[in-house]
């Protein structure tokens, strides 16, 4: 049976096999630009956009938030009422309380509802689109798989995982499944971020000589699931510690080549009995370029600031949800004040909705660079030694 646009459902998976063979052969950077990608994968993604409902002028992506605790309660779900391209609605919790209070409070209907156990019927409900999967780090390969095989997009909180074979099932999944998949990077659409992304790739003041690049706070709750090994991988390096690799790596533009890290002694060891206390690492880029960071659940520091061969910039905060701050060596930086979790939402479901490739910096594999980091990070704490880095 063919269809108005004299495409039948054969042709279409046989182009489909076809152009997914051949984009699995291309490098990943530039693959938005060939010319196979502007030809018949447009013709074809919008094919699936059109069938999907994801081509509708006006429509938006249905999102369904895995995981109601603060950061979706307090971020996630106030942000999706000032979206222009996606909207809340479903929900994956193991607490019935929650489901109920989330339906009455969003407008959410019970068919939209999901716990842990039946989460994969997610694939029979066209309503949702996404899957934004914010729980605990432990468990995000598997929810990413499973939204995957469902056929589902998916946006996963960072880090992506705890080891880079899991980041790497992710990856392929979702590949498999012909499904796209972002990290969620929220700081990458953000005004002040991106202004000191510009500063330091296009070398305003000069090439960057030397960066502080530093994320910490005194945590609460000793019992929650991040003070435990299993669930969160670490401790703060695996909390707020990747914002300090991010910064360090958006500034540059580059891959550092090694780092060198030192655990501080323990002051409240009956506290930190399986994740570090504080960490510091110092890294170096191709440009001779260095950075030391500092990342802790015993004291606060939220600073990224870069001194160049001409100038300075640096945001102070550089990593929170905002207000930001920054300023130069010339003067204050100036930029629009943002909600960081809706411009993020916004930007992925905007280029899913035209059919686009997702911006490298915020996919799979940027989130697979950041775990690698991060791992080679704690092998340098954990020998003492300079730990040379691949690219």
């Amino acid at each position: 049976m063919k269809n108005n646009t004299g495409f039948s459902r054969r042709d279409f998976l046989q182009r489909l096999s076809a152009l997914s063979a051949g984009v699995s052969s291309l490098p990943l950077a530039g693959y938005a630009g060939t010319e196979l990608y502007q030809g018949e994968y447009g013709r074809i993604q919008s094919l699936v956009n059109n069938s999907t409902g994801l081509g509708q002028p006006g429509r938006k992506l249905g999102i369904a938030l895995v995981g109601l605790g603060s950061y979706s309660t307090h971020r996630l779900a106030p942000a999706l009422q000032q979206t222009q391209y996606c909207r809340l609605a479903g929900v994956v919790t193991g607490t019935p309380s929650k489901a109920t209070e989330w339906m009455q409070k969003y407008n959410i209907p019970k068919e939209n509802v999901y716990d842990y156990k039946t989460f994969d019927r997610i694939a029979d409900n066209k309503d949702i689109d996404v899957v934004y999967v914010v729980l605990p780090n432990s468990m995000h390969a598997e929810y990413v798989i499973r939204a995957a095989k469902a056929g589902k997009h998916v946006i996963c909180e960072k880090p992506m995982a705890i080891m880079p074979k899991e980041c790497q099932d992710m990856i392929d999944a979702c590949k498999k499944a012909n499904r796209q998949l972002a990290v969620g990077y929220r700081l990458h659409y953000e005004p002040f971020t991106k202004e000191v992304m510009r500063l330091g790739q296009e070398k305003v003041f000069g090439p960057v000589k030397f960066m502080e690049s530093s994320d910490a706070f005194r945590i609460g709750d000793p019992t929650q699931w991040r003070m435990k090994k299993a669930m969160a991988g670490g401790g703060p390096l695996m909390d707020v510690g990747i914002y300090a690799v991010q910064g360090a790596r958006y500034v540059t533009g580059e891959e550092p080549i090694s780092v060198t890290a030192q655990f501080s002694p323990k002051t409240e060891p009956e506290k930190f009995k399986e994740v570090e206390e504080t960490l510091f690492w110092q890294f170096q880029f191709p440009s001779g370029a260095v950075c030391n960071s500092t990342t802790s659940y015993t004291a606060g520091v939220e600073r990224l600031y870069a001194s160049c061969q001409n100038g300075w910039f640096e945001l102070s905060p550089a990593f929170g949800y905002g207000p930001l701050k920054g300023r130069t060596s010339k003067g204050p930086i100036d930029q629009p004040v943002v909600n960081h979790q809706a411009v993020h939402m916004d930007g992925v479901c905007k280029d899913l909705i035209d059919g686009k490739q997702l911006p490298n910096h915020i996919t799979g594999e940027e989130g697979l660079r950041d775990v690698r980091l991060l791992q080679a990070i704690y092998r340098a704490a954990e020998t003492g030694r300079k730990i040379e880095l691949k690219s």
